[in-house]
C-alpha cells in the first residue's frame, strides 16, 4: 500500500491528447494511485479534443482541455499560462514532447516546478533531425526533473544526469481476468484447437507486425497447428492484413482493437512483441507488462527499454530486429517445449508483482512530488 502523504501537492498533468496508449494509461493509473494514497489535489489538462480513456471524467478532478486550430498554435502558450495562473499547481507534470515544451514559458514565469515525463521510447542513433529529439532538448534545460521509463530511453535521449530519474511503469493486478476467460476468450475469438501466440499493439510503424506475420506464415508452413493473434488498430492494419496468404486466414487472427485485452492474453501460450528497434526503440512496453503479469512466456525484439524488463532465457527470449527466422525460431521452441515455457512465465509474474506493480511506480512517483514540493 502507498502511504499517505503529509504536505498536500497540487500537480497539474498537462498532456497532448488521450488516446489509448501507454503513456496515457500509465497516467491514468497514477491519477488513481494519488487520489488513493490522499493529500494530492490533481488536475488535467489536455491539448487536444481526442480522449478515448473516458474514465479520466469519472475521477472527480478537474479536466481542461485546451483546443488548438492547428499543432503549433501560437496562443497555445498564452492559454497554458492563464490556466496555469488560474490553477496554480505546485508542480506541473507534463506527458509528451509537445507538452513539455509548450509549458516552459508558463513554468518559467510562474515559478512553478515542472517534471518532463516526454522520455517514454529509446530510439537508436538520436539526432537534431528527429524532432522529439529536438524537442527534448528544447525542454530539457528548463524542466527540474526529467522522467524516463526505462533506463534506455534516457540515455538515448541524453537526459542530464543529475536531473533525471527513471520510473518503471506498473501493472495493476486487479485487471487480471479469472482463468476461465481463457476458454471464453477461446470461443469468442473462433479460434480452433491448439496453442496461441499473441502480439497485442497498435498496428503502427513502431511495431514491426510485417516480421511477426512473416514469422507466423513460417511455422503453419511447417505444419503447427497454432493460431496467431495480431491485436490492435491502426493505419497499416489492412497492409498488414493483405499480407496473409489465403490458407492461413484462419490461423492468423486480426480482432481488432479489445477493451478487455487481458482475456484474450489469458489464452496465449505464447506472448510476442516485435519491433523496429533500429528505428523506434521500447521504453517499457505495457504489453509485455501484461504478458508477463499474466504467466505468458514473452519473445520480444532485444533493444530500447525491454532487456530491463525481459531477461533472455529466464521469463523469454530477446531476437534481433527484421529476424523472422530468429522469431519463429523462438516462438517454436516455447511451443514445443511447454513445461519449461510455464516455468518462464511464472518467473515473469513474480517479476512484475516485485518489480512492477502501479503501487512501487506510484510510491516512486509520490517521493519525487514530495521532494520537488519541500
Amino acid at each position: 500500500m502507498v502511504k499517505k502523504t503529509v504536505k498536500s501537492v497540487k500537480i497539474l498533468f498537462l498532456i497532448d491528447s488521450l488516446p489509448r496508449g501507454g503513456k496515457e494509461r500509465r497516467m491514468i493509473e497514477l491519477l488513481k494511485g494519488l487520489l488513493s494514497a490522499g493529500g494530492y489535489r490533481p488536475e488535467v489538462a489536455i491539448l487536444s479534443g481526442k480522449v478515448q480513456y473516458e474514465e479520466v471524467f469519472s475521477l472527480g478532478i478537474p479536466v481542461h482541455t485546451i483546443i488548438r486550430k492547428v499543432q503549433w498554435d501560437p496562443r497555445l502558450f498564452t492559454s497554458l499560462y492563464r490556466l496555469c495562473r488560474e490553477v496554480r499547481p505546485d508542480i506541473i507534470h507534463s506527458w509528451g514532447h509537445m507538452s513539455s515544451v509548450s509549458i516552459v514559458p508558463a513554468a518559467k514565469m510562474l515559478g512553478i516546478r515542472l517534471i518532463n515525463g516526454s522520455v517514454a521510447n529509446a530510439p537508436l542513433n538520436l539526432g537534431l533531425r528527429n524532432k522529439k529529439y529536438l524537442w527534448a532538448k528544447l525542454s530539457f534545460p528548463f524542466s527540474d526533473l526529467v522522467i524516463g521509463n526505462s533506463r534506455a530511453g534516457l540515455r538515448a535521449y541524453r537526459a542530464p544526469e543529475d536531473r533525471s530519474r527513471c520510473v518503471y511503469n506498473g501493472f495493476d493486478f486487479r485487471r487480471v481476468p479469472e482463468a476461465a476467460s481463457a476458454e471464453e476468450a477461446r470461443a469468442r475469438l473462433g479460434i480452433e484447437e491448439g496453442q496461441i501466440v499473441g502480439m497485442v499493439g497498435a498496428f503502427h510503424p513502431r511495431k514491426d507486425y510485417a516480421t511477426y506475420i512473416r514469422a507466423a506464415i513460417r511455422l503453419l508452413d511447417e505444419g503447427r497447428r497454432a493460431t496467431f493473434l495480431a491485436i490492435g488498430d491502426g493505419p497499416l492494419r489492412e497492409e498488414c492484413a493483405a499480407m496473409v496468404p489465403g490458407r492461413h486466414q484462419n490461423r492468423i487472427l486480426m480482432p481488432g482493437l479489445m477493451r478487455d485485452v487481458e482475456k484474450a492474453i489469458q489464452a496465449f501460450d505464447v506472448g510476442v512483441l516485435a519491433t523496429n528497434s533500429l528505428v523506434h526503440g521500447e521504453g517499457i512496453s505495457n504489453s509485455i507488462l501484461e504478458y508477463m503479469a499474466l504467466g505468458k512466456p514473452v519473445v520480444a525484439t532485444d533493444g530500447g527499454g525491454t532487456p530491463e524488463i525481459v531477461e533472455d532465457g529466464r521469463t523469454g527470449f530477446l531476437v534481433k530486429p527484421l529476424d523472422p527466422e530468429g522469431l519463429a525460431a523462438r516462438i517454436a521452441w516455447l511451443l514445443d517445449n511447454p513445461e519449461k515455457a510455464r516455468r518462464m512465465g511464472a518467473e515473469g509474474k513474480h517479476k512484475i508483482e516485485t518489480e512492477f506493480t502501479i503501487s512501487r511506480m506510484t510510491e516512486h512517483y509520490i517521493e519525487i512530488y514530495q521532494s520537488l514540493a519541500d
